[in-house]
């Protein structure tokens, strides 16, 4: 089976400075869905310049059930579940290449190398974006979705990673803090100030210290002050919302 059977599937939403990286790197791949969220920047006018992409528009419902909806779309049955910020390595694209894809039941797990203003973090992860529709979707979690695993399923591991843009520009801690607390605080509460500022505190030393993010000088320090800012505003919302009730 080739990689032209595979659909990629992007949601995005003004994602013009990092979306054509996106692309470029993509045009081996048969068919791309790019599921557009109301975006008023340039991203539509740079994906139209590609003859494998396909743009649709629709609403953003939270990152798993958005997700779900824009991989209906897609011709094929195997998904690969993109962010507008994330760029596959060639190496990464060679090793799908070789991949049979005859078991809709296998899973394939990635590895995600994450960059903070251009500098490569400590904070490689690894997360399943390679699916196969029919058998398994994202869970519905508005934030921090992932493609559910079910009990059968064989779950392989790719030796080779791709990049994750995750912060290109400073004014993007700000969006995203507010974007993802707002979708984090849905339906919860923390009624113990002293609970937001444990939270808040441990995200800095998690981030800095067990992460190893010291070893990348004032990168380091950022990235984690900004994650201790993510997560000091998401519980102190929820801390507010428990005041309110």
């Amino acid at each position: 089976m080739s990689i032209k059977n595979i659909s990629v599937v992007i949601i995005a939403k003004n994602a013009s400075s990092t979306i054509k990286d996106t692309l470029d790197a993509l045009i081996s791949f048969g068919e791309v869905i790019v599921y557009l969220n109301h975006s008023t920047d340039n991203t539509q006018r740079i994906a139209n310049k590609y003859g494998n992409v396909k743009i649709v528009e629709g609403d953003f419902i939270g990152f798993g059930p958005t997700k779900n909806v824009a991989a209906t779309y897609a011709k094929n049955e195997w998904i690969l579940s993109l962010d507008s910020d994330e760029i596959l390595n060639q190496e990464l694209i060679d090793e799908m290449k070789e991949i049979d894809f005859k078991m809709t039941q296998k899973l394939y797990r990635l590895k995600r190398d994450n960059y903070f203003l251009g500098y490569k973090t400590q904070d490689s992860d690894t997360i399943i974006r390679l699916y196969h529709k029919i058998y398994t979707q994202f869970n519905d979690n508005a934030v921090h979705e992932k493609v559910i695993v079910p009990d059968d399923a064989e779950v392989v591991n790719l030796k080779h990673s791709f990049k994750h843009l995750n912060i290109t520009d400073i004014n993007q801690t700000l969006t995203k803090i507010i974007q993802y607390t707002d979708l984090s605080v849905d339906d919860q509460k923390t009624c113990y100030f002293s609970k937001v500022l444990a939270k808040s505190f441990f995200a800095f030393i998690k981030v800095y210290l067990l992460k190893g993010n010291i070893l990348k000088g004032w990168v380091g320090f950022a990235l984690a002050v900004n994650a201790a800012n993510r997560r000091y505003y998401k519980y102190l919302k929820q801390f507010i919302r428990c005041k309110k009730i």
